[in-house]
């Protein structure tokens, strides 16, 4: 790319110039038209979700370049879709652009969009671009889900495990080093960047889905025919994604199924390079409040979550379980510490003072 063409800014080429330079990032046989056809099997349910990530707010040129802008941007919403136990069938593009905004800034978000939706087999399906004061990304995903298979926050009940399919904390703990670049001396250079792409380049779970079924699906009719002789038996999976954070995951759960919850403090599984860097209690906050780790949190029987979190391997966890009640807390088997009521409050909340 020579100089004149890197120093375009949007206001140079204007709308329909910028929408013929990215629409070499769709299918040329979905584009085109007012609105994108997208075909699903038979017997899949539609899911679609919507985020928004706005700059200063959720995107910052001194902690993210334009492609990891975008490869986050994709994973935030490929990650709703795993939350809900669906598979991705395509996204749309909201953009709005500041006329300064250079024209190469705007391509490089769209390449890492793409880096990280190829993985996935997802296309970019169409978008929209309008002129805005602050520079804004929304975007909306579209999956597809078999009606049986679909993952509610509502299913969790008393006496189900509480799965976490990841470590926690990470991402939070690679921007602060992105921040504050004179923290974590004691961290080895390989350690330092393993937390900052992290941050940088969050993994949408989707690739849990197809152990969670395997694990499932031979329980499905010994639970169903348990569930005729017993009405209070049943399989449940209730889930959502801890972008906001593992404790506003577990209280977000909770309180749509109407239960109460406990977690064990020394269960919950942080980077080991936390070790040389943060003390525990500092690491159990990032943990739970730290939010953008992307990772699955999963209430299933207990039985079926050990199979499940055997067969993820490192980092899975059983980190609680669902108990009668409203209250969450988090717990020390030890009683080095007392129990902790959590709350949502706690957390990142948008509007708060």
């Amino acid at each position: 790319m020579n100089s004149e063409l890197s120093s375009q800014q949007v206001k140079d080429i204007g709308e329909q110039g910028l929408l013929e330079r990215l629409q070499r990032f769709c299918p040329p046989e979905i584009i085109g038209d007012d609105a994108a056809v997208l075909v699903t099997a038979p017997e899949q349910s539609l899911v679609v979700t919507t985020d928004m990530l706005v700059d200063g707010v959720h995107f910052s040129n001194l902690t993210t370049s334009p492609e990891d802008a975008g490869w986050r941007a994709a994973a935030a919403n490929l990650s709703d879709l795993a939350a809900m136990g669906a598979s991705p069938l395509g996204i749309t593009v909201g953009l709005g652009l500041t006329g300064e905004v250079s024209v190469s800034w705007v391509e490089r978000l769209y390449q890492g969009m793409t880096e990280c939706l190829q993985k996935y087999n997802t296309p970019i399906v169409g978008g929209d671009i309008v002129r805005s004061p602050v520079t804004t990304l929304a975007i909306t995903a579209f999956g597809q889900v078999h009606p049986s298979q679909i993952i509610r926050r509502s299913g969790a009940v008393v006496g189900d495990a509480i799965v976490v399919t990841g470590v926690h904390g990470a991402s939070h703990a690679g921007l602060e080093l992105l921040l504050h670049p004179e923290l974590g001396q004691n961290l080895k250079d390989t350690e330092r960047t393993a937390l900052i792409h992290t941050h940088q380049r969050p993994q949408p779970r989707l690739d849990v889905l197809p152990i969670l079924w395997k694990i499932l699906t031979p329980n499905v009719q010994t639970r169903l025919i348990a569930s005729l002789l017993t009405p209070n038996s049943q399989l449940s999976v209730a889930g959502m994604d801890s972008s906001d954070g593992l404790a506003d995951a577990i209280i977000q759960i909770c309180r749509a199924s109407g239960v109460g919850a406990v977690l064990e403090r020394r269960q919950i599984p942080v980077p080991k390079t936390f070790n040389h860097w943060l003390t525990p209690e500092q690491g159990l906050e990032y943990a739970l409040y730290g939010g953008e780790d992307f990772e699955l949190v999963l209430c299933l029987p207990q039985d079926l979550a050990s199979a499940f979190v055997q067969h993820l391997g490192e980092g899975a966890a059983i980190v609680g379980s669902i108990r009668a009640g409203s209250t969450v807390l988090l717990h020390d088997e030890q009683k080095k510490f007392p129990d902790q009521v959590l709350s949502l409050s706690q957390g990142f909340q948008h509007f708060d003072s």
